[in-house]
């Protein structure tokens, strides 16, 4: 008679930081979030007169959108393609290598010529992009394509904004960077419309089903929107589109049963960024008439929508990967706050009291620093030692 088999779990090995992507691209993001919004602001104000190449303006936009939160996205995407495809994805020394392209471009933009900048900066995403297409293609994983895609067109964008800024394309910079966040929404939007109602049926022991033409609807709704948005096609049209993708994604989300997540704090942050979007999306809306700015919606898609998104996924994709309960302690609870004070600071009070616009930008990039030191502080020991179940990963 013999002996049924069973499959071990693979055996730990390698330095624990560099087992999984989400490791070292998490820590990465959290320290340059941390440290890029005060630093922009100072400038900002003129408290430090270091101006970045090629303007102040362009250098934050560009690290918050691809320093910031192409880390974070990359760390999620290539963790969780080794879910998706059950086949190996960068550790060791080629996610050492991935890191160090990400890390000497954000240094890069600081100290080094242009051109070393750029050129450093070109490299990770199509690399990543790649190695995602690759993963997805040999499992047969077609419905993650998509994702692979819009990471070469973030790829695609950077180079635009690069050439742009050197005067080598006739296209403002600012509009490639308009794209790259909207490309960018355009993935909180499908990833959200996957993970926020399974997590929130989860917890709550309830059933959420998908109503597919309300999901085709918003997602086609908020693509559309922002594609007018950023190439500033017809004002009126845009205002429209983005005010019906608004409305669209608010009845997407009322379906997800936001309200029965309020004491459930790792629930509803994503909840709670997710109404952001929906609200940055209107913004833009009632921007094309003239009543608000365009810089309000785009940080409530900025700091509400995507700082939130990540605050949440951070947290929650570090607890579960290091072997730790999936529930929120007080550090948080504190860095979910702080993110949504951050998030109000910067897009409600300026438009309630625009006298105090000086003094809003300084109180919205100090809450916005302390969330994500907060996550340093607690996240770093644990995203640099092995798991606590003592598996692989």
């Amino acid at each position: 008679m013999s002996l049924p088999i069973f499959k071990q779990a693979p055996a730990a090995y390698g330095m624990p930081w560099l087992r999984l992507a989400f490791r070292p691209f998490y820590l990465g993001a959290a320290l340059l979030a941390a440290l890029i919004v005060p630093l922009w602001v100072a400038i900002f104000l003129g408290a430090v007169t270091w101006q970045p190449a090629p303007s102040a303006l362009l250098w934050h936009a560009h690290e918050m959108l691809f320093g910031f939160t192409i880390a974070v996205i990359v760390g999620f995407l290539m963790t969780a393609g080794k879910t998706w495809t059950g086949l190996p994805t960068p550790r060791g020394p080629m996610l050492g290598f991935l890191i160090l392209l990400w890390l000497g471009a954000r240094l890069a933009s600081l100290v080094a010529p242009y051109a070393v900048f750029a050129v450093l900066d070109l490299m990770l995403l199509p690399t990543v992009g790649l190695i995602f297409l690759r993963l997805l293609v040999r499992s047969r994983n077609w419905r993650n394509v998509p994702l692979a895609v819009i990471l070469l067109l973030l790829s695609m964008v950077n180079l635009s904004f690069h050439l742009s800024t050197q005067g080598m394309i006739d296209l403002a910079p600012i509009r490639t960077l308009y794209v790259g966040l909207g490309l960018i929404v355009m993935i909180e939007s499908v990833m959200a419309g996957r993970v926020v109602p399974f997590f929130t049926a989860t917890a709550l022991n309830i059933k959420i089903e998908p109503v597919v033409w309300l999901e085709r609807s918003a997602l086609a709704a908020t693509a559309f929107g922002l594609i007018l948005w950023a190439t500033e096609w017809h004002g009126g049209l845009t205002a429209v589109v983005l005010s019906l993708a608004c409305i669209l994604n608010v009845a997407r989300q009322w379906r997800w049963h936001p309200l029965d997540t309020l004491r459930r704090p790792i629930l509803w942050i994503l909840h709670f960024s997710y109404l952001w979007l929906s609200l940055g999306l209107g913004l833009l809306a009632v921007a094309q008439l003239g009543w608000v700015t365009s810089s309000i919606g785009i940080h409530a898609l900025g700091v509400g929508a995507t700082g939130g998104l990540i605050m949440g996924m951070m947290t929650r994709t570090a607890r579960g990967h290091t072997g730790r309960p999936l529930a929120a302690d007080m550090p948080e609870k504190i860095a979910y706050g702080l993110i949504m004070v951050a998030a109000v600071l910067r897009v409600v009070l300026p438009l309630m009291l625009p006298s105090i616009y000086s003094y809003a930008l300084v109180a919205a990039a100090a809450a916005w620093s302390a969330a994500f030191l907060v996550y340093l502080w607690q996240y770093t020991p644990w995203l640099v030692s092995a798991r606590s179940d003592g598996k692989d990963g």
